[in-house]
Protein backbone atom coordinates (compact mmCIF):
# COMPACT_ATOMS: atom_id res chain seq x y z
CA UNK A 1 0.00 0.00 0.00
CA UNK A 2 3.14 2.36 0.98
CA UNK A 3 5.37 1.03 -1.85
CA UNK A 4 4.57 3.63 -4.36
CA UNK A 5 5.07 6.31 -2.05
CA UNK A 6 8.47 4.96 -0.93
CA UNK A 7 9.99 4.51 -4.57
CA UNK A 8 8.89 7.95 -5.22
CA UNK A 9 10.55 9.54 -2.26
CA UNK A 10 13.85 6.81 -2.98
CA UNK A 11 13.92 8.14 -6.56
CA UNK A 12 13.79 12.04 -5.97
CA UNK A 13 16.63 11.29 -3.16
CA UNK A 14 18.45 9.51 -5.92
CA UNK A 15 18.07 12.32 -8.41
CA UNK A 16 18.50 15.05 -6.20
CA UNK A 17 22.19 13.34 -5.11
CA UNK A 18 22.96 12.62 -9.11
CA UNK A 19 22.37 16.54 -9.82
CA UNK A 20 23.85 17.92 -6.53
CA UNK A 21 26.79 15.92 -7.79
CA UNK A 22 26.73 17.07 -11.03
CA UNK A 23 26.69 21.09 -9.91
CA UNK A 24 29.53 20.13 -7.25
CA UNK A 25 31.85 19.26 -10.02
CA UNK A 26 30.60 21.80 -12.06
CA UNK A 27 31.72 23.93 -9.38
CA UNK A 28 35.06 22.43 -8.72
CA UNK A 29 35.79 23.19 -12.60
CA UNK A 30 34.91 26.77 -12.08
CA UNK A 31 36.87 26.94 -9.03
CA UNK A 32 39.51 25.66 -10.64
CA UNK A 33 39.97 27.68 -13.57
CA UNK A 34 39.59 30.83 -12.11
CA UNK A 35 42.14 29.93 -9.70
CA UNK A 36 44.01 29.46 -12.49
CA UNK A 37 43.45 32.05 -14.47
CA UNK A 38 44.25 34.22 -11.80
CA UNK A 39 47.61 33.01 -11.33
CA UNK A 40 48.46 32.61 -14.55
CA UNK A 41 47.93 36.73 -15.30
CA UNK A 42 50.28 37.53 -11.82
CA UNK A 43 53.28 35.91 -12.67
CA UNK A 44 55.45 37.08 -15.53
CA UNK A 45 56.88 33.71 -16.30
CA UNK A 46 53.20 32.39 -16.85
CA UNK A 47 52.27 34.73 -18.93
CA UNK A 48 55.16 34.81 -21.47
CA UNK A 49 55.32 31.51 -21.63
CA UNK A 50 51.36 31.18 -23.05
CA UNK A 51 51.12 34.61 -24.29
CA UNK A 52 54.55 34.57 -26.01
CA UNK A 53 54.54 31.49 -27.77
CA UNK A 54 51.58 30.82 -30.23
CA UNK A 55 53.02 27.36 -30.50
CA UNK A 56 52.29 27.04 -26.63
CA UNK A 57 49.22 28.86 -26.36
CA UNK A 58 47.23 26.68 -29.45
CA UNK A 59 48.75 23.47 -28.26
CA UNK A 60 46.52 24.20 -24.75
CA UNK A 61 43.50 24.71 -27.09
CA UNK A 62 44.06 21.73 -29.21
CA UNK A 63 44.92 19.82 -25.76
CA UNK A 64 41.55 21.55 -24.34
CA UNK A 65 39.55 20.29 -27.73
CA UNK A 66 41.13 16.74 -27.72
CA UNK A 67 39.99 16.28 -24.12
CA UNK A 68 36.37 17.39 -24.28
CA UNK A 69 36.42 15.04 -27.27
CA UNK A 70 37.78 12.30 -25.36
CA UNK A 71 35.66 12.50 -22.38
CA UNK A 72 32.46 13.22 -24.50
CA UNK A 73 32.89 10.13 -26.42
CA UNK A 74 34.77 7.46 -24.22
CA UNK A 75 33.95 8.65 -20.82
CA UNK A 76 31.57 4.88 -20.03
CA UNK A 77 34.93 3.05 -21.19
CA UNK A 78 37.08 4.63 -18.74
CA UNK A 79 37.64 4.49 -15.01
CA UNK A 80 35.83 6.84 -13.05
CA UNK A 81 39.01 8.11 -11.65
CA UNK A 82 40.12 9.06 -14.82
CA UNK A 83 37.25 10.55 -16.35
CA UNK A 84 37.47 12.84 -13.03
CA UNK A 85 41.14 13.57 -13.48
CA UNK A 86 40.23 14.39 -17.32
CA UNK A 87 37.61 16.95 -16.19
CA UNK A 88 39.92 18.86 -13.68
CA UNK A 89 43.02 18.13 -16.65
CA UNK A 90 40.41 20.17 -18.83
CA UNK A 91 39.22 23.19 -16.13
CA UNK A 92 43.17 23.88 -15.54
CA UNK A 93 44.24 23.96 -19.06
CA UNK A 94 41.17 25.97 -19.66
CA UNK A 95 42.10 28.28 -17.04
CA UNK A 96 45.22 29.30 -18.41
CA UNK A 97 44.14 30.03 -21.77
CA UNK A 98 40.76 31.96 -20.28
CA UNK A 99 43.70 34.36 -18.30
CA UNK A 100 44.05 36.32 -21.72
CA UNK A 101 40.16 37.86 -20.38
CA UNK A 102 42.20 39.35 -17.22
CA UNK A 103 44.96 41.09 -19.23
CA UNK A 104 41.73 42.32 -22.04
CA UNK A 105 38.94 43.68 -19.80
CA UNK A 106 38.77 45.44 -16.33
CA UNK A 107 38.99 43.92 -12.99
CA UNK A 108 35.09 45.07 -12.17
CA UNK A 109 33.85 44.34 -15.47
CA UNK A 110 35.03 41.32 -15.20
CA UNK A 111 33.27 40.22 -11.90
CA UNK A 112 30.18 42.12 -12.77
CA UNK A 113 29.90 40.09 -15.57
CA UNK A 114 30.04 36.85 -13.64
CA UNK A 115 27.58 37.73 -11.40
CA UNK A 116 25.10 38.58 -13.94
CA UNK A 117 26.50 35.22 -16.17
CA UNK A 118 25.61 33.16 -12.79
CA UNK A 119 21.84 34.78 -12.08
CA UNK A 120 21.49 33.95 -15.89
CA UNK A 121 22.72 30.50 -15.37
CA UNK A 122 20.53 29.58 -12.16
CA UNK A 123 17.55 31.23 -13.65
CA UNK A 124 18.21 28.93 -16.69
CA UNK A 125 18.70 25.77 -14.82
CA UNK A 126 15.54 26.51 -12.65
CA UNK A 127 13.80 26.74 -15.94
CA UNK A 128 15.26 23.65 -17.32
CA UNK A 129 14.75 21.59 -14.12
CA UNK A 130 11.46 22.54 -13.57
CA UNK A 131 9.39 22.94 -17.22
CA UNK A 132 7.15 19.99 -18.08
CA UNK A 133 7.72 21.31 -21.91
CA UNK A 134 9.81 18.56 -23.73
CA UNK A 135 13.29 20.45 -24.72
CA UNK A 136 14.44 18.18 -27.06
CA UNK A 137 13.24 20.30 -30.43
CA UNK A 138 15.07 23.60 -28.13
CA UNK A 139 17.81 21.97 -28.21
CA UNK A 140 18.80 20.81 -31.70
CA UNK A 141 18.16 24.06 -32.91
CA UNK A 142 20.50 25.54 -30.37
CA UNK A 143 23.44 22.87 -31.72
CA UNK A 144 22.10 24.19 -34.87
CA UNK A 145 23.12 27.65 -33.50
CA UNK A 146 26.27 26.31 -31.77
CA UNK A 147 27.76 25.34 -35.36
CA UNK A 148 26.94 28.56 -36.72
CA UNK A 149 29.00 30.50 -33.97
CA UNK A 150 31.50 27.99 -34.35
CA UNK A 151 31.94 28.63 -38.24
CA UNK A 152 31.50 32.39 -37.71
CA UNK A 153 33.97 32.62 -35.25
CA UNK A 154 36.24 30.73 -37.66
CA UNK A 155 35.62 32.70 -40.67
CA UNK A 156 35.44 36.21 -38.09
CA UNK A 157 39.32 35.33 -37.17
CA UNK A 158 40.91 36.27 -40.46
CA UNK A 159 38.71 39.13 -41.46
CA UNK A 160 38.29 40.55 -37.99
CA UNK A 161 35.09 42.08 -37.77
CA UNK A 162 33.80 43.95 -35.07
CA UNK A 163 29.91 44.12 -36.33
CA UNK A 164 30.35 40.44 -36.69
CA UNK A 165 31.99 39.88 -33.57
CA UNK A 166 29.15 41.76 -31.89
CA UNK A 167 26.31 40.00 -33.98
CA UNK A 168 27.97 36.19 -32.49
CA UNK A 169 28.19 37.35 -29.05
CA UNK A 170 24.37 38.45 -28.84
CA UNK A 171 23.39 34.95 -30.83
CA UNK A 172 25.93 32.88 -28.59
CA UNK A 173 23.84 33.93 -25.44
CA UNK A 174 20.49 32.84 -26.83
CA UNK A 175 22.05 29.89 -27.64
CA UNK A 176 24.05 28.71 -24.74
CA UNK A 177 20.99 30.61 -22.71
CA UNK A 178 18.88 27.71 -24.45
CA UNK A 179 21.93 24.70 -23.93
CA UNK A 180 21.68 25.70 -20.48
CA UNK A 181 18.15 25.09 -20.04
CA UNK A 182 18.44 21.97 -22.72
CA UNK A 183 21.55 20.45 -20.85
CA UNK A 184 19.61 21.10 -17.22
CA UNK A 185 16.49 18.90 -18.26
CA UNK A 186 18.29 16.29 -20.50
CA UNK A 187 20.84 15.49 -16.64
CA UNK A 188 17.34 15.65 -15.08
CA UNK A 189 15.92 12.63 -17.38
CA UNK A 190 19.33 11.09 -16.65
CA UNK A 191 18.51 10.88 -13.61
CA UNK A 192 15.17 9.38 -13.60
CA UNK A 193 16.39 6.74 -15.89
CA UNK A 194 19.35 5.21 -13.71
CA UNK A 195 18.91 2.33 -12.03
CA UNK A 196 18.77 2.31 -8.17
CA UNK A 197 21.46 -0.40 -8.32
CA UNK A 198 23.86 1.69 -10.53
CA UNK A 199 27.46 1.67 -9.18
CA UNK A 200 28.88 4.36 -7.50
CA UNK A 201 31.67 4.95 -10.39
CA UNK A 202 28.77 4.83 -13.63
CA UNK A 203 27.06 7.69 -11.00
CA UNK A 204 30.71 9.42 -11.06
CA UNK A 205 31.46 9.05 -14.96
CA UNK A 206 27.19 9.94 -14.93
CA UNK A 207 28.34 13.54 -12.94
CA UNK A 208 31.33 14.31 -14.51
CA UNK A 209 30.09 13.87 -18.01
CA UNK A 210 26.98 16.13 -16.50
CA UNK A 211 29.25 18.85 -15.01
CA UNK A 212 31.44 19.08 -18.22
CA UNK A 213 28.31 19.90 -20.20
CA UNK A 214 27.23 22.59 -18.16
CA UNK A 215 30.90 23.80 -17.16
CA UNK A 216 31.17 24.37 -21.18
CA UNK A 217 27.29 26.19 -20.85
CA UNK A 218 28.88 28.71 -18.68
CA UNK A 219 32.08 29.31 -19.42
CA UNK A 220 30.97 30.07 -23.10
CA UNK A 221 27.90 32.07 -21.99
CA UNK A 222 30.08 33.97 -19.65
CA UNK A 223 32.38 35.10 -22.22
CA UNK A 224 29.95 35.75 -24.58
CA UNK A 225 28.30 38.06 -22.29
CA UNK A 226 31.73 39.85 -21.65
CA UNK A 227 32.09 40.64 -25.11
CA UNK A 228 29.42 43.18 -24.64
CA UNK A 229 29.12 44.64 -21.02
CA UNK A 230 33.19 44.20 -20.76
CA UNK A 231 35.23 47.15 -20.40
CA UNK A 232 38.43 47.16 -22.20
CA UNK A 233 41.65 48.41 -20.75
Amino acid sequence: MHTIPIQRTTTQVLVNEFIRSVYNWMALGLALTGFVAFYVVNSDFMRQLIFGNQLVFFGLIIGELALVFILSARVQKMQASTATALFVLYALLNGATLSSVFLIYTSSSITSTFFICAATFVACSIYGMTTKRDLTSLGGFMFMGLIGIIIASVVNMFIRSGGMSMIISYIGIFVFVGLTAYDTQKLKTMALSQPSDLDASAIRKGSILGALSLYLDFINLFLMLLRILGDRK
